[in-house]
């Protein structure tokens, strides 16, 4: 009888254990995610539309991020949601407008502010797509995951 007690007790503390580690790790795995999330800072990072500098006005985009010598940009608008407005970024600085009709604002930037976005963000393909929302005035928080569109 004794050492059903003893199983019983042992058990429990066990139960316990493995409870708070579970609590554990669902709070590390949380912090790991919201950590994955990466922010722009669009007062330090300067990027131009046409000839004027970009300032952010919505409160959510769409960015893009593509090579207009690689593809055609009208081929990735049909595989990307238009809910928001897109930021659409060119690596190879080819000056647009706004395509005010579609909600597309093509922004371009210098080199060192390029890279400074892709490493970022990590991209290593292209065109590569994900949404942004303003966290706050110019700072704007990765709201989705990156995803190579194909």
């Amino acid at each position: 009888m004794s050492t059903n007690r003893g199983r019983r007790q042992f058990s429990l503390v066990f139960a316990s254990f493995f409870g708070a580690a579970m609590i554990a790790a669902a709070f590390a795995y949380s912090n790991w995610r919201f950590s994955e999330y990466k922010f722009v800072d669009f007062s330090k990072l300067i990027f131009y539309s046409k000839r004027d500098i970009f300032t952010p006005t919505e409160d959510r985009y769409t960015v893009v991020i593509y090579s207009s010598k690689m593809i055609n940009f009208e081929e990735i608008v049909k595989k990307i949601s238009k809910k928001d407005k897109v930021l659409a970024i060119d690596m190879f600085q080819e000056k647009r407008g706004e395509d005010k009709e579609r909600g597309i604002i093509f922004v371009t930037s210098g080199m060192n502010t390029i890279i400074k976005v892709i490493q970022r963000f990590n991209i290593y393909e292209l065109p590569t797509v994900f949404r942004i929302k303003r966290f706050r005035d110019s700072i704007y928080k990765q709201d989705s995951l990156i995803e190579v569109i194909e």
